[in-house]
């Protein structure tokens, strides 16, 4: 191929691969939004695809070559297309030259009839299904409508959602903060394209905490400040719900400490979609923009085998830079492993003291060879995290996103973790948030919340499922935890049942042991805490530190009018709760959410709220709770 070079470590091209249900496991199959057919088997190591059309960019709809155990060729991977793009489809993925399929063994013969005896190019329909729009062939996965299994191979890590715990047996709530966004982006992309989301792709705690919200007050002596509101729960006014804030200030690019940044980009087959590679190399050049002369970037690939594509260059280079991320294309196996010890490798090499360290991980998580199981990857962003250089990972496309693999890597790499399903959002991280994005003010960041049982008789902590922590780790500095960036705001919501009412879902009194005699109340000085509710403390580090400072705070229990942002906050939360099918949503719905949220959407100068309003009235309209067809049922 004219003008190409093999990337770095990459594998030799191989010609003339033997064709079965391996060699289609090798390869990525189309996503829905690009597919015209899907591959179905027609017998034994017979497969269709269909055929592309050699005038124009698109597939002829209804045709489609066979292959019957013969061999064909297989593009490149890693290396731009040119002349031989006819036996290969746009997606990476191998495709005979139209017209030629069948045969005897091994040979190639002209296409005169469709599998089922059709003859090519008839108008009839196709004998096979074809993907006409994301709902085309369902099927049902933790409440999702999804495609079939064949095009989508997403994963979520299950998440049970927190219930009541009552104060007299756990008085203490301790977890982790989370700063990662993914999970309200990956929602927007199923509403927007008329499904409902798994459940298990909604986390609740990143839907609340990808809006920025209003702040009132000076800074002081700590990266951050702490807010707490009290306010009647929405969907439950008889209960107390509680908003903890954390806001670190801004920082204006010109102010950052120098950058050592290395790019590692995932290269492999998998990425070869639009929305993935292609929309990797736009966002990238949008920060590249964003770079100074003190910066200093490098470029890490991997597919099949690590590459580093650029040595560490001045961000003022950016010419050289974006030339770098053009050249590459996708094609190949995916070595996750060894791109993340080399890119790790290189941070060190480069590394600036007091500088902003870290790797920039893009990828859809489709790691298949190298260290690829889940716990084989935490362990090794583990060792990595303590060189002192922090991690983002970005997300990208659809069908084989691997979102939970994703996620426990920036959980465990003093990390972030956001998904990219657009320009739009890859603006929003990469250019108006990048000081949050990329630049640590906190780490280690715990909450420990201690509930009066003067006051409270339960909790529920939303959200934060897969961020919890034992009680006793909250003093242990080497217990690793969330980090907070500049200009980030976090937020925790807790639902707590006040004392003298019913506990929801309660456990029924023991059959062998007493009844437990009430814990008689604390005895104090009068007006010490009858007005407490609760006793919120939060640890961190700074972020070259090794030991946590401690702040605290006191809640009165006193519920007032809420601000923008608490309304704000309740709707988005209302609204994860609609979608994971809470119990604890009681009788809250699509309108209800609309109403908060148009009560809590103040300015809105990015126009971030008004679009989550548009979200909840998409799914109102195209029913994708089901509650009109529950309403019939109870009709």
């Amino acid at each position: 191929m004219a003008g190409a070079s093999r990337l770095p470590g990459s594998a030799p091209d191989r010609r003339q691969r033997d064709h079965g249900d391996d060699e289609r496991s090798r390869h990525p199959i189309p996503d829905r939004r690009s597919a015209r057919a899907d591959s179905r088997d027609h017998g034994p190591g017979s497969v269709s695809r269909p055929v592309r059309d050699p005038g124009g960019d698109g597939y002829r709809a209804g045709e489609c070559v066979r292959c019957d155990g013969h061999r064909r060729s297989r593009r490149r991977a890693g290396l731009r297309g040119g002349d031989d793009d006819r036996h290969a489809d746009r997606r990476g993925g191998p495709l005979f030259p139209p017209g030629r399929a069948g045969g005897r063994a091994g040979r190639h013969g002209p296409v005169d009839r469709l599998p089922g005896g059709q003859p090519a190019g008839h108008p009839a329909e196709p004998p096979f299904s074809v993907l006409r729009g994301p709902s085309s062939i369902s099927t049902s996965v933790r409440g999702a409508r999804l495609a079939h299994p064949l095009f989508n191979t997403e994963s979520y890590a299950r998440i049970e959602e927190n219930g009541f715990r009552r104060v007299g047996e756990s008085p203490l709530s301790t977890f982790s903060i989370d700063v990662d966004r993914a999970s309200y982006a990956n929602v927007r992309r199923f509403i927007q394209s008329g499904e409902r989301p798994p459940v298990d792709a909604v986390r609740i705690e990143e839907m609340i905490n990808y809006f920025p919200y209003e702040w009132d007050g000076a800074a002081g002596d700590d990266p951050f400040q702490v807010l707490t509101e009290v306010w009647d729960a929405p969907w439950k006014p008889e209960h107390r719900l509680v908003r903890i804030g954390l806001k670190a200030p801004s920082v204006d690019t010109e102010d950052l400490p120098p950058s050592n940044l290395v790019f590692l980009l995932d290269v492999s087959g998998s990425m070869s979609s639009p929305d993935k590679l292609p929309l990797l190399k736009k966002a990238f050049a949008l920060l590249t923009e964003q770079l100074r002369p003190q910066d200093r970037v490098a470029i890490v690939v991997y597919a099949g085998a690590a590459g580093l594509v650029l040595p560490s260059t001045p961000g003022n280079r950016r010419g050289r830079i974006l030339a770098a991320v053009e050249r590459l294309e996708a094609g190949g196996s995916t070595a996750g492993g060894a791109g993340i010890a080399l890119a790790y490798d290189v941070a060190r090499k480069h590394f600036i003291e007091d500088g902003n360290n870290r790797v920039i991980l893009a990828t859809d998580g489709d790691f298949n060879v190298g260290a690829s199981s889940d716990e084989a990857m935490m362990r090794l962003i583990e060792r990595e995290r303590e060189s002192g250089i922090f991690l983002t990972v970005l997300g990208f496309g659809t069908g084989n996103l691997k979102d939970s693999k994703m996620e426990g890597i920036a959980n465990r790499g003093n990390g972030n973790f956001h998904y990219v399903d657009g320009l739009l959002e890859a603006r929003k991280v990469l250019v108006e948030e990048m000081g949050g994005t990329l630049f640590t003010v906190a780490k280690d960041v715990k909450l420990q919340v201690e509930f009066n049982p003067a006051r409270a008789a339960a909790y529920r902590l939303i959200g934060y499922e897969n961020r919890l922590l034992a009680d006793e780790d909250f003093n242990d500095d080497t217990k690793d935890a969330g980090e907070l960036g500049a200009g980030h705001t976090v937020t925790a919501l807790y639902e707590v049942v006040p004392a003298g009412l019913p506990v929801p879902r309660g456990v029924d009194p023991l059959r062998y042991q007493p009844a437990a005699e009430p814990t008689p109340p604390v005895e104090a000085a009068p007006g010490a805490f009858e007005d407490e509710l609760l006793y919120v403390k939060v640890r961190y580090k700074d972020p070259d530190g090794s030991e946590s400072r401690l702040l605290a705070h006191a809640v009165a229990d006193r519920s007032r009018s809420p601000s923008r942002s608490f309304r704000f906050a309740a709707a988005v939360a209302g609204f994860g709760m609609l979608l994971r099918d809470s119990p604890h949503a009681g009788g809250l719905s699509p309108d209800d959410v609309i109403s908060l949220a148009e009560g809590g959407r103040g300015d809105d100068p990015r126009g971030y709220r008004g679009e989550f309003i548009r979200l909840v009235e998409t799914v109102r309209d195209l029913d994708l709770l089901g509650t009109a067809a529950e309403e019939d049922d109870r009709r």
